[in-house]
């Protein structure tokens, strides 16, 4: 046999040879990569203890809470008008200044009246002379050297001068312009010396003590709320205060656009804090004040399929034995998840009509690493610091 088949027949067994090695070779990765590992890691995970989640809780307290109807309202002036002139001139003088408190009658501003006062002085003139002329035409007919008819024309004469008198002298008390109620004054919208047409607004005047306030609440709350009713408001400016006031009149008819009853309240304002125009948080107290279980909002888990919570309590007996290391510093903890009935709320706290009593402790911090019956430890540390100021509602 020649020396060129056998070295073919040598390299195709070498071929083979490398083949069936990389075959095993791939062989062994693929069942290491699917068969041993998996098992290897899955005792790791079992073997290797399980940490148990930090949440922090808060218990369940009774408080006296009265109901509420909240809403939204802005207030507005007792009495609120735009002082302008219903004549039009030239300002003569201006006897206020912007921000001040006036009271009834005050005179604020003075237009120029001189053409007035001196068509005032023609007219008194020819009233004198109207009232001389009537006095004879009188001494006459009582003699007899005159007829009643000429009477008749002085006494109309007369009585025409008097009504141009009067008529001047409205003129003249259109242009003096005073407050016609006590309030304070906005800001002053024109100069001396300034043209003035008629109607133009020359600075606002608002009675603020009380004030009123006006809000919608939905039709079907209607048979809840009455003239005469308390109510709590709240404004951003003053977010520490509260002011009372009672409700004075409810709207005859009902929005057809957003199916709301508009109500008016009245509030004292002595200090003239409260100002028409101002956004207000309105609460109507209705019923009586009644007791109520109530935890933070935060403990509270909001869904379309009901709202939960999560409550801490001691494990059971075979469970605390089963356990393969036990919680540092007591009894093994577990949460419990209950479906509750969410009511009304104050501030940070929500009212639970059902689903939790009075002493229980109810998770408000870390529910979403929580699963029911998960073992749990209480870190004091770990709760939410409520806002120097809480969102209005």
């Amino acid at each position: 046999m020649s020396a060129g088949p056998v070295i073919s027949m040598k390299r195709t067994a070498a071929l083979v040879i490398v083949f069936l090695l990389l075959a095993g070779f791939a062989g062994g990765l693929a069942y290491f990569q699917f068969a041993v590992k998996p098992n290897m890691i899955k005792g790791f995970i079992a073997g290797a203890p399980r940490p148990v989640p930090a949440v922090a809780v808060a218990d369940a307290k009774t408080e006296t809470w009265q109901a509420r109807i909240a809403a939204i309202g802005t207030f507005r002036a007792v009495q609120g008008i735009d002082v302008a002139p219903q004549v039009g001139g030239v300002m003569r003088s201006i006897h206020f200044d912007s921000g001040q408190d006036v009271t009834k009658g005050q005179l604020l501003v003075q237009i120029d009246d001189s053409v007035e006062q001196a068509d005032l002085k023609s007219n008194l003139a020819t009233l004198r002379n109207a009232e001389l002329a009537l006095d004879r035409q009188q001494q006459l007919v009582t003699g007899g050297s005159t007829a009643s008819a000429n009477v008749d024309t002085a006494l109309a004469a007369r009585d025409s001068a008097a009504a141009a008198a009067d008529r001047t002298r409205a003129l003249i008390a259109q242009k003096a312009l005073a407050a016609p109620f006590a309030g304070r004054l906005g800001l002053r919208k024109i100069d001396a010396g300034q043209y003035v047409q008629p109607g133009t607004s020359i600075v606002t005047l608002q009675q603020l003590d009380p004030i009123e306030v006006d809000f919608p609440v939905p039709e079907q709350e209607l048979s809840r709320v009455a003239v005469g009713q308390p109510i709590e408001i709240v404004v951003d400016a003053f977010a520490n205060r509260s002011f009372s006031g009672k409700v004075t009149s409810i709207d005859a008819r009902v929005s057809i656009e957003s199916r709301t009853i508009l109500l008016r309240a009245q509030v004292a304002n002595p200090k003239r804090d409260l100002r028409p125009g101002m956004f207000a948080n309105v609460a109507v107290l209705v019923g009586e004040a009644k007791d109520v279980v109530t935890i933070p909002r935060t403990g509270v888990s909001y869904s379309l399929y009901g709202d939960t919570i999560y409550v801490v309590k001691p494990a059971p007996q075979d469970l605390a034995a089963a356990q393969a290391s036990p919680v540092p510093g007591g009894q093994p903890l577990i949460v419990e998840r209950r479906v509750v009935k969410t009511g009304d709320t104050r501030g940070d706290r929500v009212a639970i009509s059902d689903g939790v009593k009075t002493g229980e402790r109810v998770v408000t911090e870390g529910q979403l690493k929580l699963q029911p019956n998960a073992r749990v430890r209480i870190d004091d540390t770990a709760g939410l610091k409520a806002p120097h100021e809480l969102p209005r509602q």
